[in-house]
């Protein structure tokens, strides 16, 4: 059975019962999006599934909203669940491993979270989408990131943003795509803020899962094989057939589903 929580401004989804798991969601995500995801942990776990700030059913971000606010948000929901495990994708994996250095969190899962690092800037293209928003072109903009995130690069823009079109149109899932696109600006704040040493990380003790998805952009594997012998207490699985959005209702839930029971 789901149920809706409230703790201030943010609210989750509750799953199933048994050990305590949050999953936290990426870009032009809710939690709406970890729906299979958390069905198929419900049966061992009791889930929690947020709404991160500006999505979903919690409340719209503050001006400079970043990666301090989304740690204090999920400070608070791991205070009202209490909660010790953690499962983030993407720019939710940047805020779980950071947190990780100060919240009680006993084991942390992570799904390619888009750190910066060498000479990669994985919100380079920031400035071009910015504009796009500014000029009301929501496709365009929509395209900007998910080929500037490494998917599709090798697709023309004048073929996709038809599509996009279509997608925004279509306005499928509980909250319309088109709404989510301009709330990239705010996992592109978390990266930014993240930005840094690896070494960083050193200081996380939690016992750490790092996924991967076999069909996911080189950069992002580039970050797990950095991130790996940083991490003390670390082991990796790359999930054979899978992108980047594996936990996400339209990828492969079951998959990473596995590999979380395995590890929670």
């Amino acid at each position: 059975m789901e149920i809706l929580a409230i703790r201030t401004d943010i609210r989750w989804r509750t799953y199933g019962g048994g050990p305590k798991v949050v999953l936290l969601h990426g870009g032009m995500q809710t939690s709406a999006s970890f729906t299979r995801l958390a069905r198929a942990l419900a049966r061992d776990f009791t889930v929690y599934v947020p709404d991160r700030r500006g999505r979903g059913l919690s409340a719209p971000a503050a001006p400079g909203h970043g990666l301090r606010a989304e740690i204090d948000d999920l400070r608070a929901v791991l205070d009202e669940t209490g909660a010790r495990n953690v499962f983030g994708l993407s720019s939710g994996a940047v805020i779980a491993l950071r947190a990780a250095m100060e919240l009680p969190i006993d084991r942390l899962a992570l799904y390619e979270p888009p750190l910066k690092y060498g000479v990669h800037d994985p919100v380079a293209w920031l400035p071009r989408y910015e504009r796009e928003l500014a000029r009301g072109r929501r496709a365009a903009a929509f395209v900007t990131v998910v080929q500037g995130t490494g998917e599709f690069r090798h697709v023309p823009r004048s073929a996709l943003i038809p599509f996009a079109k279509l997608v925004i149109s279509s306005g499928q899932g509980k909250q319309q795509i088109g709404e989510l696109i301009p709330t990239m600006r705010l996992d592109a704040a978390v990266v930014e803020d993240a930005a840094g040493p690896l070494e960083t990380y050193a200081a996380v003790t939690a016992e750490t899962l790092l996924l991967g998805g076999e069909r996911s952009p080189a950069y992002l594997k580039g970050v797990l094989n950095e991130l790996e012998p940083v991490l003390p207490r670390v082991r990796r699985v790359t999930l054979t057939g899978a992108g980047h959005t594996a936990a996400d209702n339209s990828g492969k839930p079951a998959l990473v589903a596995a590999e979380l029971r395995k590890f929670f």
